[in-house]
């Protein structure tokens, strides 16, 4: 089995896509408090800038900033996997999951893209923003609750009516 690599870029900033294992669960949003106080939590011990996020019923997208000495992105998403996994009802666990000490509730790995410039990053937070209309959850990017967009909006970054109105958008959209 191949070695997966992660980029090792100090200080750098980085797109997450963190999924769970069930596509079809809305455990993300339904537990949305237990997230925030994991994230929080995980936070505080090994900081990072939090540029943008978006948790959606069944993933989560966030673009992070490191610390100038810091790679390690991925020990702080194995910190806020676990900690929200545990205490959570255990499910039917595979042989292998038990072994590595998983409970199944998220995929194995998480996809990470590292951002390049400030074209990168605009476009990168404009994807989280935008994704709770592209899956259909909400037809304007302001009722969606769980997302920095409103952040975003407070700060001057953007206006309330960003992304328009799904209503007024006809044609047909990929990834």
């Amino acid at each position: 089995m191949p070695q997966y690599r992660r980029a090792n870029i100090k200080g750098s900033t980085f797109f997450f896509t963190v999924v769970l294992a069930d596509r079809s669960s809305t455990l993300l949003v339904d537990e949305i408090n237990r997230l925030r106080r994991i994230y929080r939590l995980v936070h505080e011990r090994r900081p990072f800038e939090t540029v943008a996020i978006c948790i959606l019923p069944d993933h989560i997208h966030a673009i992070w900033t490191l610390p100038e000495e810091d790679a390690d992105f991925s020990t702080r998403w194995s910190l806020i996997k676990s900690g929200f996994s545990r205490g959570l009802e255990d499910e039917r666990r595979s042989p292998s999951k038990i072994v590595k000490r998983e409970k199944g509730i998220w995929q194995r790995r998480f996809w990470e893209h590292a951002i390049r410039n400030d074209v990168d990053l605009e476009r990168h937070v404009d994807c989280i923003h935008f994704n709770p209309v592209k899956h259909g959850h909400v037809t304007r990017v302001a009722d969606w609750p769980h997302s920095s967009f409103h952040r975003y909006v407070e700060g001057g970054l953007l206006t309330a009516d960003w992304g328009g109105d799904l209503k007024e958008i006809q044609g047909s959209f990929g990834e």
